[in-house]
């Protein structure tokens, strides 16, 4: 996996990683595919089912951390607050001693003030117990110039480490993902190539410009 990516456990606590974007550009399967990644390169793991606004989303991760292996922290409440799954989330890694906790999270409308504030107290609630090393923002390579505009928003309320760009097994090339990085400045990390549970590879430059352009 890309060596950019900061998953290397404290001394006495997980690595922390958030993976956020609005509903539909595949957050869920994204934090499965990692976490089976992960699991392979002999790393314990647990999940964190903070999307609690859409019904299926706890069981869709609980069912990816079947798959894979891993335990999954997640509410039996229907719309439980997200920021205390969370936080359950991480104390419980840090109890299991486990390598990494991955959060999932909401994506409901980026533009919704209330709910980008809900995820900054996601964030600010599992600073309380240990460090945020990561926050993912996944975005759809179909997106245009919308992407460009929600990575802004986010950038604005959690300090996104890097990018995962999904879906580019379709017609998209993502080429909106070089106005973002220029504009945010921040990098690539992954892309998801398809629905497949090893369908994530490490984003390298050299080859996505050569598909640009091609």
């Amino acid at each position: 996996m890309d060596r950019s990516l900061n998953v290397q456990r404290h001394a006495d606590k997980p690595a922390v990683m958030m993976v956020v974007g609005v509903n539909g550009v595949g957050k869920t399967t994204t934090v499965g595919k990692l976490a089976r990644v992960l699991v392979a390169e002999d790393k314990d793991v647990l999940l964190g089912a903070a999307d609690t606004f859409r019904a299926a989303a706890a069981e869709q991760l609980a069912t990816w951390g079947q798959r894979v292996g891993v335990p999954t922290v997640k509410s039996d409440i229907d719309g439980a607050d997200p920021a205390s799954v969370a936080y359950e989330a991480v104390k419980a890694g840090i109890n299991q001693e486990v390598d990494v906790v991955m959060i999932d999270t909401a994506g409901r409308l980026q533009n919704k003030v209330g709910l980008m504030d809900e995820l900054g107290k996601v964030k600010r609630v599992i600073e309380k117990l240990a460090e945020v090393d990561e926050v993912l923002l996944v975005l759809d390579a179909t997106t245009g110039q919308n992407g460009l505009n929600q990575a802004r928003v986010f950038s604005e309320v959690v300090n996104i480490t890097g990018i995962v760009l999904t879906k580019l097994d379709g017609t998209a090339k993502g080429g909106i993902v070089v106005a973002i990085q220029k504009s945010l400045g921040v990098p690539v990390k992954l892309i998801g190539l398809g629905e497949g549970a090893d369908d994530l590879a490490p984003f390298e430059a050299e080859g996505f410009v050569d598909a640009l352009l091609n």
